[in-house]
């Protein structure tokens, strides 16, 4: 028994749907906006943690809550702009399969920080106390699975060259002598 195999042509997915809206051919936006959730949320966990180790954490909670705003914020942003990067990806490979776990673990990562987000806002900041012990578990798990996702997101550009420029273009970059 033979098992048939088409092969896709990997070159739609380095190609933007839109070079306004996804960047153009070799700059994407998705991997520069990804730093804005990504950044924010590791500070929040950050300040979770200082929040229950000094005298006054009144201003690392409230700041750490600022964080995980900024967070899903720039998290909806970044994924707009990777919806339609996966646009690109011929449906039926394991890109494409890789791409949709990617996504659907982006955006239970941001529905965890958006109900993180509102616990925190439901209880206030007592004043004199550091941040819930199960606000700070939420905050790390959701923080592990954003990192799987980015894996993930590593793979799709670096394993399978999503949105990266053809190899004879980057090989413009290792020419020696005159351009």
């Amino acid at each position: 028994m033979t098992v048939h195999s088409e092969l896709r042509d990997p070159r739609q997915a380095k190609q933007p749907v839109s070079g306004a809206l996804a960047g153009p051919y070799g700059h994407p936006f998705h991997p520069i906006l990804v730093t804005v959730p990504i950044g924010a949320w590791v500070s929040s966990l950050v300040f979770d943690i200082a929040s229950r180790i000094v005298d006054r954490p009144g201003f690392l909670a409230h700041g750490s809550a600022w964080l995980i705003a900024i967070g899903a914020i720039g998290a909806l942003v970044a994924a707009c702009v990777g919806f339609l990067d996966l646009f690109a990806i011929p449906t039926g490979t394991p890109a494409f399969r890789t791409a949709l776990v990617h996504m659907a673990l982006n955006l239970a990562v941001t529905a965890a920080y958006a109900a993180g987000f509102a616990w925190r806002q439901s209880d206030g900041y007592p004043e004199g106390q550091g941040v819930g012990a199960g606000q700070l578990a939420l905050s790390a798990v959701a923080l592990a699975a954003l990192g799987l996702s980015g894996y993930l997101g590593g793979k799709l550009a670096y394993r399978y060259g999503v949105r990266v420029a053809e190899e004879s273009v980057q090989a413009e970059g290792y020419r020696t002598g005159p351009a």
